[in-house]
């Protein structure tokens, strides 16, 4: 290209030689030339390879390729959001008229993707408040039920889902269970081990770490049967208009998320931005290590934050008198994740929160989780606020509680940090005045530094 002109040169650029970079190369390009007439023809077709970014690239799919592999499943499809993830895995399942069976402990924006948006749509949706209960999983099913839904870990409570339970409800029916999973990773529980059929996580939390970037993922078993789902899946079985081979026909056991691929994500146009599938691999490199510190150290302080006079009562699986305890025991042997809440004991508990929060300074208040640094939010401000007070206390969000997100730091210093927060919060309202919570403390619950001499 010497002899070209500088405005083709300054586009197309000098060839680079063939190279074999150890780090996955960021491809940040919406699209690849094609070879010829006919590979453009053929890639169009569902030939292997890469013809426009909306559709596949290399970057995405080497960390597509990782996840799918770290979880466990054959085949995993890389969005911009854990919100996409969870849209595009439950619409490659259900259709107007369809019903879906979700627990009552999920994140909030789920909740409300599915009572606001979905049922929009011609989408029927039940909740099951007893996830512990496989009957109670039973008595929700109807004849059009077409996905049962569910965290491994809730939000925010920690409710730790029975998989095994309830995947074996779903293959009795022939029903689809979808698991998010965002809370556990793959580090601590592999779903899909233990029947579900489906997985989604928000990549944006503990897969990448940082707090850098958006994504989300969705992962398939692989055991898709188009014999026993011709009936309640006809859309994965049934060829095109144009007569083009069904999901099933093009991929078998992967038809789920084969159609997830071809049909829904091109299409709704959730495409994750390469640079953010890199920085998401790079932080797939630490998961391991990242979750297991912070695992360890959130039990750790959720056993201080227990003990401690201020604190009405925490709810982390890892505590014996949590209910999730001995599901946890069962499922999270290497831990049970660093995200947790705690009560405070206080009358007012949004003025206590409020004083918590704002007293912090090595912990960072914010809405997002799963990052190595640690967090704070004040769920019945923020993320469960259009709930009323019954669903919040439903799913163990009071005006006291407060969610913590665990990070990598050293514990003594987190400690020391929540320490003073406790204090702030034990305060009397400036405002409103009235005994403090200290005050207001039995006698044989007062910490002996904070005895009047």
């Amino acid at each position: 290209m010497a002899h070209a002109g500088f405005s083709t040169r300054q586009v197309h650029g000098a060839r680079a030689r063939a190279a074999d970079p150890r780090a996955t190369p960021i491809y940040l390009t919406a699209g690849f030339r094609f070879e010829g007439f006919d590979d453009a023809a053929a890639l169009f077709g569902g030939a292997d390879g890469f013809a426009y970014t909306r559709v596949g690239n290399p970057t995405v799919d080497q960390v597509e390729r990782t996840l799918a592999d770290l979880e466990g499943g054959t085949r995993a499809l890389l969005v911009a959001s854990g919100q996409a993830a969870t849209t595009i895995a439950l619409l490659s399942l259900v259709s107007a008229g369809g019903h879906i069976l979700a627990s009552t402990h999920i994140y909030e924006g789920t909740r409300g993707l599915l009572r606001d948006n979905l049922e929009r749509f011609g989408i029927e949706v039940d909740f099951v408040d007893d996830i512990d209960d496989p009957l109670a999983w039973e008595a929700g099913i109807r004849p059009h039920t077409r996905a049962l839904f569910a965290e491994s870990i809730s939000n925010a409570a920690g409710r730790v889902l029975d998989v095994a339970a309830v995947a074996a409800v779903g293959r009795r029916h022939g029903i689809a269970v979808v698991v998010d999973s965002t809370f556990a990773t793959p580090y601590l529980l592999r779903p899909i081990e233990h029947g579900a059929d489906v997985v989604v996580h928000s990549a944006s939390k503990f897969l990448a770490g940082h707090g850098s970037v958006l994504g989300g993922v969705i992962v398939d078993s692989g055991r898709f049967d188009p014999v026993a789902a011709a009936e309640h899946y006809p859309h994965l079985v049934t060829r095109g208009r144009d007569g083009r081979p069904s999901a099933a026909e093009r991929a078998g056991g992967d038809a789920r998320i084969a159609y997830a691929r071809d049909e829904l994500a091109p299409r709704f146009g959730p495409t994750p931005s390469p640079l953010n599938a890199f920085l998401i691999g790079q932080g797939l490199e630490t998961l391991s290590l990242r979750v297991e510190r912070q695992s360890a150290t959130a039990l750790t302080v959720a056993r201080w934050l227990a003990a401690h006079p201020s604190v009405e009562r925490v709810d982390h699986p890892g505590l014996p008198d949590h209910p999730s305890h001995d599901l946890a025991r069962r499922y999270l042997p290497d831990g049970a994740g660093s995200v947790f809440t705690v009560t405070l004991a206080a009358d007012d508990g949004v003025a206590a929160a409020r004083r918590f929060i704002e007293a912090l300074g090595l912990i960072t208040h914010m809405t997002h989780l799963g990052d190595v640094r640690s967090l704070a939010l004040h769920p019945a401000s923020t993320s469960h606020a259009h709930l009323t007070d019954g669903e919040r206390a439903a799913v163990g969000v009071h005006p006291g509680t407060v969610r913590l997100s665990i990070g990598i730091e050293d514990v003594d210093d987190l400690i020391a940090d929540l320490s003073r927060a406790l204090s702030a919060a034990a305060e009397a309202d400036p405002v409103h005045g009235g005994p403090t919570a200290l005050e207001r403390m039995p006698a044989d619950r007062v910490p002996a530094d904070r005895v009047p001499a």
